[in-house]
């Protein structure tokens, strides 16, 4: 089976990247399919709840790089695999994997896509997304509350406190290394021509 082509998603948390993936993905279904670095955080299961709160989930160590490392090797040899699927709400691995054989086109979304080298070398394209930190706090926070029965105000507190600092370290940085960039909200216009790109990596 021919090895699937991978492309990269990248920005920080509420930029927009998930979404854009997601509209991709549709929009070349059923020649490509979506997948999310979130889903390799490593699993907390054996800490207490408390101490898992504490954990800093903005920074680039809180992913199992072993694990995705693995999952992208067999990936390139077509096989059918089991991916983790990660539960936010108790920052532990669910117990039921995600089977999935890969399509043509594999597009990832992820905060830390192109942090290290050997990663940026699986991407035969990447794409930055460019949000500022005002409308990212307001997605994420609304996103949060509604979906991971957080409080607004411990959003609050870790956006400032943990996301918006790492993503000046560990997120922004990347941007240099991307294909392209596109600013958040993307318009039809800007999904029209990445969407006819990947069409021509398909061939």
């Amino acid at each position: 089976m021919k090895s699937p082509v991978h492309v990269a998603v990248v920005g920080g948390s509420g930029s927009g990247k998930t979404w854009l993936a997601e509209k991709l993905a549709a929009a070349l279904a059923p020649r490509a399919a979506r997948l999310s670095l979130d889903d390799f955080y490593r699993d907390l299961s054996a800490l207490p709840t408390t101490e898992r709160d504490a954990v800093n989930f903005d920074d680039p160590a809180a992913i199992d790089w072993e694990k995705f490392h693995a999952v992208l090797g067999a990936l390139r040899v077509g096989e059918k695999i089991n991916l983790p699927v990660y539960d936010f709400a108790t920052h532990t691995r669910k117990k039921s994997p995600r089977f999935f054989l890969p399509p043509p086109l594999v597009i990832w979304d992820g905060l830390w896509l192109l942090h290290h080298d050997w990663l940026r070398k699986q991407f035969t394209l990447t794409i930055f997304v460019e949000c500022g930190a005002e409308e990212r706090f307001r997605r994420r926070a609304e996103r949060d509350v509604r979906e991971r029965g957080r409080s607004f105000e411990s959003v609050r507190c870790q956006f400032f406190e943990h996301v918006e600092p790492m993503h000046e370290r560990f997120v922004e940085p990347q941007r240099r290394q991307a294909t392209q960039s596109v600013d958040s909200p993307i318009n039809a216009k800007t999904l029209d021509a990445l969407v006819q790109k990947l069409l021509q990596l398909l061939g």
